[in-house]
């Protein structure tokens, strides 16, 4: 490979020939300012640059500034980042953009957390000195996400993430000059289109243009209304995520901070989605077996591979685009959704409170949790089995509003039954973990033996497209597992032409899965940061006195008292479900 030698701020560096000014500066420390510039670690994936044009820097010898992200470094280039003209430079177009910009910071859902509101405090922007026509667009609200455009500033970080990453497709610039906006096709509302409600175009907007539904001032209302009992779910990938919100490095787990913070926040009971993700491994774990044998058996029919269903944002994503597989996913409802039917009406009916008087809030890292709890086939006469979503953000808004001290709350444990949960259950939060934790309980359930080991090194990492093959004491079971809906794309479209190999595949919708939601606290694309929440969500799991589902207790007991069986007609009633061609 091709060196070149060039000098940035009076230091010497030596780069690859083809290096950018912009990371030939960050490779000696070096932080240029920018706001349409993304790489998401390990996808090899960069917003198309010199959008924004705020990277702009001096370059000894030529005439006019140049951008920085999209300026290769050439050999001998003298380079000056921060020059006064440059300086000048990247103020005026801040203000330029601020002077199409609402001035509502205040009351902005990203407010402290947006990237244009910094560039302006940085470059100390007190007074903008032009003044002229503003946008206007509608406000377009979905049961997940708000799109505020008259915020958008053009950067297309979320076109990047939507069709580079997640192959949606939704989001694309339209119209052109002053009427230039970043939306769905027609300019049509997203719950007209086919977005999935993944987020991930939230977890990289740099403004108040994309952000989640908020629904704390609901759980609110919810909490302080004396005729409702408030139950409180919190996923697996939230505990790995949540002390972020807090000044905890990333992977600190906060399980049992959590827990207190919810009980002092007023919820009547603080349970856990991980006892849902345990009673979800013995539907699909059971539906998984049934089809493997149905196929041992010489059953051409059967629908293979089996493929994971707790991803909302995926589950949408092939009833759009791959409608004609609708009957290959697992008919099992998501955690969340299970956890919600069992709540109201099994342990209702243990406390003597009516459906009706029965709250049922979630803690999730995903926005599409928003969206799935809304889907009227998870409801009883218009009353939802989950009423209320709320992100791992919203939720540490909702303990900073309640002037809770976060960092010295004591360690305190779920209420019970629901709160119960084993290893296998909080692997749900990362990718490979659901497969993981189905094959932990379908070995032992197919052989007959004890699991010689429970770690399956072989179905963790962080690639994008993974596969595996685990011997089922004799049988082969080929497993793959694929994160981000892009990878999902490819392993379907081989499903498509009958080239699958697999038997069974896990697909989550996010990078990294659970702990990368478009809900999480912003990790700006590090991988690092994914990487610490994995080992946190394993940690956990390595700590856990049981780690195989169907070893735990209270499962069993709510087959015993109330389900009867996997897979029985109750069970298919409460705990599971159909899809739908939305082609």
């Amino acid at each position: 490979m091709e060196m070149i030698n060039l000098t940035i701020d009076h230091k010497p560096v030596v780069v690859s020939k083809g290096t950018t000014i912009l990371k030939a500066a960050s490779s000696i420390g070096i932080d240029i300012p920018t706001l349409c510039y993304m790489k998401l670690d390990d996808m090899n994936i960069e917003n198309k640059p010199g959008g924004c044009r705020v990277c702009v820097v001096e370059v000894k010898g030529r005439r006019n500034l140049a951008p920085a992200c999209c300026t290769e470094a050439t050999e001998g280039m003298e380079i000056n980042t921060h020059s006064i003209r440059a300086i000048n430079a990247r103020r005026t177009i801040v203000e330029l953009i601020l002077s199409d910009h609402p001035a509502d910071c205040l009351i902005c859902a990203k407010s402290g957390n947006c990237d244009l509101q910094n560039m302006a405090h940085h470059l100390g922007i007190r007074k903008i000195h032009y003044q002229g026509e503003q946008s206007l667009y509608r406000e377009d609200t979905s049961p997940a996400i708000i799109r505020e455009i008259n915020k958008c500033i053009m950067c297309r970080r979320c076109e990047t993430m939507c069709n580079e990453v997640q192959t949606v497709g939704v989001l694309s610039a339209v119209n052109r000059g002053f009427q230039a906006v970043v939306a769905p096709a027609f300019e049509m509302n997203l719950d007209h289109s086919t977005c999935t409600y993944c987020g991930q175009c939230v977890a990289v907007c740099p403004t108040g243009a994309l952000t989640e539904a908020d629904e704390t001032g609901a759980v609110i209302r919810a909490l302080s209304d004396p005729t409702k009992t408030v139950v409180v779910q919190t996923a697996p990938a939230v505990r790995a995520a949540l002390g972020e919100e807090f000044g905890m490095p990333a992977g600190t787990l906060v399980t049992g901070k959590m827990v207190a913070a919810l009980r002092r926040l007023g919820f009547d009971y603080v349970f856990d989605t991980d006892f849902a993700a345990d009673l979800t491994i013995m539907e699909e774990g059971t539906e998984l077996l049934s089809r493997l044998s149905a196929f041992m058996e010489g059953d051409k029919n059967v629908k293979l591979p089996i493929l994971t269903s707790c991803c909302p944002a995926w589950v949408k994503f092939f009833e759009h685009h791959f409608p004609e597989l609708k009957d290959i996913p697992s008919t099992a409802r998501s955690p969340q959704q299970m956890f919600g039917s069992v709540a109201k009406t099994y342990f209702a009916d243990k406390i003597g409170v009516k459906r009706e008087n029965l709250v049922v809030v979630s803690i999730m890292p995903c926005l599409a949790k928003k969206y799935e709890s809304s889907r009227p086939e998870f409801s009883v006469n218009g009353n939802p089995d989950v009423d209320f979503a709320l992100s791992t953000r919203e939720l540490g808004h909702l303990i900073n509003l309640g002037n809770i001290d976060f960092n010295s709350l004591p360690n305190e444990e779920f209420d019970q039954p629901l709160g119960e949960s084993t290893g296998a259950a909080v692997i749900f939060g990362t990718t490979g973990g659901v497969i993981e934790a189905a094959v932990r309980t379908a070995y032992e359930i197919f052989t007959g033996n004890p699991l010689p080991r429970v770690d399956f090194e072989e179905l963790r990492g962080m690639d994008g497209l993974r596969k595996a093959t685990i011997d089922f004491n004799g049988t082969e079971i080929n497993i793959g597992i694929a994160h981000g809906l892009g990878n999902a794309r490819k392993l379907l479209e081989d499903i498509q032409a009958g080239n699958s190999e697999f038997h069974a595949i896990e697909i989550m919708s996010c990078p990294g899965g659970c702990i990368g939601g478009g809900g999480q606290p912003y990790h700006h694309g590090d991988a690092e940061i994914l990487k610490k929440r994995q080992r946190a969500i394993y940690s956990e799991d390595k700590n856990k006195n049981i780690r195989k589902s169907h070893e735990n207790p209270y499962i069993t007991k709510l087959y015993e008292e109330f389900l009867g069986a996997p897979m029985s007609e109750k069970a298919h009633h409460l705990l599971h479900t159909k899809y739908f061609d939305r082609s």
